[in-house]
């Protein structure tokens, strides 16, 4: 198969015997374009393949993106311990910025005594826990890192018990960093999206539980901040500190390294399985991905062009090529990630709490799977390409195509037909 290298890591599900399910598809099909294509039309059975398609990606299959020399989940227990990353050792400063002039009444700090403790976000989070799915994505990696199911207590409900009175422009936080400040990996967020979201977003939260077990060291416990809407630089790990600035520069680890930190997620398509040869004759089933970003999500299509095509020299992301639909998956009924029975808790953010269902399906910040079929190709070498179609009728990579802002290029994968 056409893969990427960690690819079987980060979806287990999508393996040979599942990938043969969706080929297998005894559905209706319709002929397309001059190599006789044909895609699959919607039917219960693609509901049956979202259901035996694991949705949310198991802890241990993230793929792990991170610093340090070691990197923290490395460390032996005790010096987990005398790092403060244990629920009995973790601590919280939430301070001022000593070189502004931002004033807080109550800031948390070791010094004082009074950082918080795991005992003290955990009876936060008796009454001000917040469930969501969310993708992890790295802003220059075309694939998602993992999906999942996330919960922690909103960052502004610890912030206001500092009681912040004025000055205060953004907020910068890190994680552990082995008392090496060139280890130390940073980000920051205007105060004003910390302390609110637009009417539908999700919070930003102290994340605690990745599909309803506690976070592991290695996935940034006990305690990493998950920020919505963003890429994976802004849900720093090991987090043990936040600032409150008046300084209004981007003071992030990820600017430094000519990155636009302040990026949105990003629409885009992705396959995840697809053969490298066939039989003429042979159907050719396609699994692919869509991160589902800002602009929402409308369409997913695939193209098919013979490898002895010229293509034309002005059209770099293909909008003059010959597109056709995919079809994208309904919402599973088992979301799989390791929760028992692939249930999910009471109730995520972005679903109905009458229904128990997404109140929009695809979730912007998630992803959606999507499935097509070729078959009659003549023999011979193709390429196959995937794209996704916004809300707003952009088609990817537009309308946001530059590099250090989010990998969306249009992924090409090679088919052989053989006679």
């Amino acid at each position: 198969m056409n893969t990427t290298a960690g690819e079987e890591q980060e979806y287990p599900a999508i393996t040979r015997r599942n990938f043969l399910k969706v080929g297998a598809l005894g559905i209706a099909v319709a002929s397309v374009g001059p190599l006789s294509a044909q895609t699959a039309t919607k039917s219960a059975r693609q509901a049956e393949a979202a259901d035996n398609t694991e949705y949310l990606t198991r802890e241990e299959n993230f793929v792990n993106v991170g610093r340090g020399n070691p990197p923290p989940h490395e460390l032996s227990l005790e010096r987990r311990r005398a790092a403060g990353l244990t629920p009995e050792t973790w601590r919280l400063e939430v301070v001022p910025d000593s070189d502004s002039d931002a004033q807080v009444e109550r800031p948390m700090s070791k010094e004082q005594g009074n950082a918080l403790t795991w005992e003290q976000l955990m009876t936060l989070a008796e009454k001000r826990a917040v469930r969501f799915l969310h993708v992890i994505t790295c802003t220059n990696m075309p694939k998602p890192l993992g999906m999942g199911l996330w919960e922690g207590v909103p960052l502004r409900e610890v912030i206001w018990l500092t009681q912040p009175k004025t000055n205060i422009r953004r907020v910068y936080y890190h994680g552990y960093h082995n008392e090496d400040p060139k280890q130390r990996f940073q980000s920051s967020l205007p105060v004003s999206r910390v302390l609110e979201e637009p009417l539908g977003e999700l919070p930003i939260i102290l994340g605690y539980k990745l599909n309803g077990e506690w976070l592991t060291p290695k996935r940034g416990g006990p305690i990493r901040m998950v920020v919505p809407g963003a890429y994976g630089n802004k849900s720093v790990k090991w987090i043990q500190r936040v600032v409150l600035t008046n300084d209004p520069r981007q003071n992030d680890t990820y600017a430094e390294w000519n990155n636009d930190t302040e990026s949105h997620l990003k629409t885009c398509a992705s396959f995840r399985s697809v053969p490298e040869k066939v039989k003429a004759g042979q159907a050719v089933p396609m699994l692919g991905v869509a991160q589902v970003g800002m602009s929402g999500l409308s369409k997913v299509q695939y193209g098919v062009t013979s490898q002895k095509t010229v293509l034309p020299g002005n059209d770099p992301h293909f909008a003059g090529a010959e597109w056709r639909d995919a079809e994208i998956l309904p919402a599973p009924a088992r979301w799989g990630g390791g929760l028992p029975d692939g249930k999910l808790p009471a109730v995520p953010l972005q679903f109905d709490p009458n229904t128990g269902k997404p109140r929009e399906w695809p979730m912007r910040d998630t992803i959606a799977f999507w499935t097509a079929r070729l078959s009659n190709l003549p023999p011979g070498k193709y390429d196959l390409r995937c794209r996704t179609i916004d809300a707003n009728g952009q088609a990817q990579p537009m309308p946001r195509p530059f590099p250090k802002s989010g990998y969306n290029a249009i992924q090409k994968v090679s088919l052989t037909v053989e006679s």
